[in-house]
């Protein structure tokens, strides 16, 4: 039998940690391959850590075919849903997978408007009313928290890691080395300093996003003293104030961070020696 890896399809979802491929493998060692392959004609979308683990160990498995689809982005759509029924997925794999449902399904809907308005007659009189275009499926944050099965917070925290945060961050939190909140926090530093701060280790990095999520409070209520003599400051030179001094603890944060990322490697370097 003939199996063909897709590339793309292989690396569209997370790929399990080392502990979760070790517990895997121990498992189809133990008890065989209990669940059968899923193949597109002779293209695997569904078992890819099955099949690696059965062709090493020389493991007889099953497969079934599903071709109920018509493209690769309806194969990729399946996968996302069959991931999101799983229990074991994280919150960020989940959000992630939302918001790449949320992807295919808004270019296929660009690509539907657009071929339509390419295939309109052209006329020179004036065509009717069009009704207004449907918004494509999952616009929202909220349908996409919905899909999701997390909250619509944790959607935009996703969003944030997935704009900002340095490769290092992103397999920290995926990893759960550090949360969904603390991540988004991290990921507003610049990235050198989220890499060095994922670098000294899992302490000094939650130490880092508490000292982030800090900088940005609201400064705290001056004594009555020290209010009466600011009364004739303009409100303006407070708040410039107040941002450049959230401003200084975060960049205090980031260079904290490196700090400890370079007293670690130090200290290393003189075990080696």
């Amino acid at each position: 039998m003939t199996i063909r890896i897709n590339d793309e399809l292989r690396a569209y979802t997370d790929p399990l940690t080392a502990n979760e491929y070790a517990a895997l493998e121990r498992s189809i060692l133990a008890e065989g391959c209990r669940d059968a392959l899923v193949l597109w004609g002779d293209v695997l979308i569904d078992g890819h850590n099955r099949y690696a683990i059965c062709r090493k160990h020389n493991i007889e498995f099953k497969t079934i075919q599903n071709d109920s689809f018509g493209t690769i982005e309806d194969v990729m759509l399946w996968m996302i849903d069959n991931h999101l029924a799983r229990r074991s997925v994280s919150d960020f794999q989940r959000g992630m997978l939302a918001l790449r449902k949320k992807a295919i399904l808004t270019a296929r809907t660009r690509a539907e408007q657009e071929s339509a308005q390419a295939s309109a007659p052209d006329g020179t009189q004036e065509a009717p009313a069009a009704e207004p275009a449907a918004p494509p499926p999952l616009s929202t944050r909220e349908e996409v928290a919905r899909v999701a099965g997390i909250s619509s917070n944790a959607i935009s925290r996703i969003e944030k890691i997935q704009k900002t945060a340095a490769p290092e961050l992103v397999e920290a939190v995926r990893a759960g080395t550090i949360s969904l909140n603390a991540a988004a926090a991290v990921a507003s530093l610049p990235s050198e300093a989220q890499v060095a701060a994922v670098a000294a280790g899992k302490k000094e990095l939650q130490q880092v996003a508490r000292q982030v999520r800090e900088a940005k409070l609201p400064p705290k209520a001056p004594r009555a003293d020290v209010a009466r003599q600011d009364e004739a400051a303009p409100p303006s030179d407070v708040a410039a104030l107040a941002a450049r001094i959230a401003e200084l603890e975060t960049e205090n944060a980031a260079l904290k961070a490196q700090v400890a990322a370079l007293t670690a490697s130090l200290d290393e370097a003189r075990r080696a020696a």
